[in-house]
């Protein structure tokens, strides 16, 4: 059991009572937080090249990036300055046919290389050979919610159901518990009612949870209003799949105040995406009103072929920003919610809020330390500002996941990145 020591830091723990620990020291046995501010006797069996003396550096929960498609890493740049029904059919659909297994892996490694580097210790991925997701999250070391993206117009839809619901059943808490399963009905739009009740089914029947895209525009509402008579959340709730948990529903732009009762009465959780939202002019998602309401909040990337990164530290800033902007009121979304809804919040919406999210013992040693020796990162007079509104990928210094250091000092301990630069861009030259 590896044991690690973290001495001096500046501790934002993000649990109940909000509490930032100034000079304190964080220790890590196992998988685990084992204490704070712990004292000499618990620290003085900790070898030499396992302390980090992170006098100058901040200590955050890892973020967790709610909802995205990591491969289309591949994709990013491809298709830009679309609205979506046309980026998706015209530009992504087609291109996304021609991907391999090894294709998904070594995307899916490319932007785990990038979230790590930017403080992201966990991903909800959906997207295609889902297997190729989970396993190189698991030779990454990375913590993942995994669920392969079902699309009932596919010839094989009916094929691909059944693989992921054998995927979700076996492979759920691999990698010393570092893959967590779900399935992945695209969108109440690209899955009729019938094919949604089998997932609905298998998710029971595997006992995991449902990752959906849910009223991104107002084009797929209007639709679904004029074909079913309902919005697709009133949809989804009458074929019980918000009874399922956990459910992470991705976006929730356009909703009514009876769709955000439903959401909250469900616990469902809702994965926000700023950064896409804004790219694609779907819209502000309705997020003080869920907040309000206690909605379950997380924060997401999206894929980075429409954001077009998987840097979590610009999606807390833009939620915070963005809100703001759109209600007209500058305490909208303050600092504290936004970084909460990029950490302990996205937790809560994949229903691993149990196990990561806060730095207390007993959680998972999922950590990111910042340094905040930088110019933009000073003076201090409030550190939880400065992550949301002034810190940069680029300021990430390490990062564990799961009790193991993942980037020292900005070195990644687990990723070889010129091997994976290399395989990406051959795939590219068959690709495009």
């Amino acid at each position: 059991m590896e044991t690690w020591l973290i001495r001096n830091a500046t501790i934002i723990t993000m649990d109940d009572d909000r509490r930032v620990l100034s000079d304190s020291d964080l220790l890590i046995e196992g998988s685990e937080i084992k204490s704070l501010q712990p004292d000499g006797s618990e620290t003085s069996s900790v070898p030499r090249d396992r302390v980090i003396d992170a006098s100058g550096l901040v200590a955050i929960p890892g973020f967790v990036n709610a909802h995205t498609h990591c491969a289309m890493t591949l994709l990013r740049g491809y298709a830009d300055d679309m609205p979506l029904m046309p980026w998706l059919e015209e530009r992504v659909w087609p291109l996304e046919m021609k991907l391999g297994e090894e294709d998904v892996y070594w995307g899916t490694m490319l932007g785990i290389a990038e979230m790590i580097r930017a403080g992201v210790t966990c991903f909800n991925d959906m997207y295609h050979y889902f297997e190729a997701a989970a396993r190189a999250a698991i030779d990454a070391g990375m913590r993942a919610v995994v669920s392969g993206v079902l699309l009932a117009f596919l010839p094989d839809a009916d094929e691909r159901l059944g693989r992921a619901i054998e995927f979700a059943r076996d492979w759920k808490e691999k990698g010393d518990g570092l893959v967590v399963t779900m399935l992945g009905p695209h969108a109440p739009y690209t899955v009729p009612d019938h094919f949604l009740e089998r997932v609905v089914e298998g998710a029971k029947s595997a006992g995991v949870g449902i990752h959906i895209h849910v009223s991104e525009t107002e084009g797929e509402v209007a639709d679904s209003q004029r074909e079913f008579g309902q919005t697709p959340v009133e949809r989804l709730d009458g074929l019980g799949l918000l009874d399922v948990h956990p459910v992470a529903a991705a976006h929730c732009v356009h909703l009514t105040d009876a769709d955000i009762e439903t959401l909250v009465e469900k616990r469902v959780g809702v994965c926000h995406c700023p950064g896409s939202n804004m790219k694609l002019a779907s819209g502000a998602a309705p997020i003080p009103k869920l907040l309000a309401a206690d909605a379950v909040v997380g924060l997401g990337t999206d894929g980075p072929a429409s954001n077009n990164n998987l840097d979590m530290i610009e999606e807390v800033r833009l939620s915070a920003l963005l809100h703001k902007l759109h209600s007209g009121d500058p305490t909208a979304v303050p600092a504290w919610q936004a970084l909460e809804m990029g950490t302990r919040g996205s937790a809560r919406a994949l229903g691993i809020g149990d196990r990561v999210g806060q730095i207390k013992p007993g959680m998972k040693a999922d950590v990111a330390l910042i340094d905040f020796r930088q110019p933009h990162l000073f003076p201090r007079h409030d550190v939880v500002s400065h992550v949301v509104y002034a810190a940069r990928a680029g300021d990430v210094h390490s990062v564990f996941i799961n009790g193991r250091p993942v980037m020292l000092n900005r070195e990644l301990q687990t990723l070889d990145e010129s091997r994976i630069f290399q395989e990406v861009n051959d795939r590219l030259e068959r690709l495009t």
